[in-house]
């Protein structure tokens, strides 16, 4: 629930509809402020911290997805070989690597130009496209920093789907 009360026009702040799919799925949000809105997702590997800001100036919505995974400073190219690998893959958004803090990030922005209104579908979208692909690569980003594997090796597991269950 929102521990912030902030009025704003959806038409040019798009964050009462994130907060209103936050709400109606039950899940964990903050208004930190008039242009941010972060949602705690659980995962299957790890908690998900989604962060939506509207950036008036350029008419976005911009959407980071963090999780507590630190790269270690000696596997830190590899893991930048790992995130060009990841980003060939992705059609939508993309990873970062935030280089003064070690974290990994996954990004991606809704451009709303002329006043345009964001819509629960768009906002939706953007919130399980996030948690998708960062549920699907958080073990190739394990495997790269604590099994000492490859970005190669960790790719080739990552893309590896099963059909079933056992």
């Amino acid at each position: 629930m929102s521990l912030l009360d902030i009025n704003s026009d959806s038409r040019t702040n798009p964050l009462s509809v994130v907060e209103e799919i936050a709400a109606s799925n039950d899940l964990t949000f903050e208004r930190s402020g008039e242009d941010e809105v972060t949602i705690v997702s659980k995962g299957r590997f790890a908690d998900y911290q989604v962060s939506f800001t509207w950036m008036a100036e350029i008419d976005a919505l911009h959407l980071a997805c963090a999780f507590d995974l630190k790269i270690p400073e000696g596997r830190r190219a590899e893991v930048q070989r790992l995130v060009a690998a990841i980003n060939e893959q992705l059609w939508l958004g993309h990873f970062d690597i935030w280089t003064q803090s070690g974290l990994v990030m996954y990004r991606q922005a809704l451009l709303l130009p002329g006043g345009m209104a964001a819509t629960n579908a768009q906002c939706e979208i953007m919130f399980e496209t996030a948690v998708l692909a960062c549920e699907r690569y958080f073990p190739a980003f394990q495997f790269v920093m604590w099994a000492g594997k490859s970005a190669a090796e960790a790719m080739a597991a990552a893309m590896f789907d099963t059909a079933g269950e056992a």
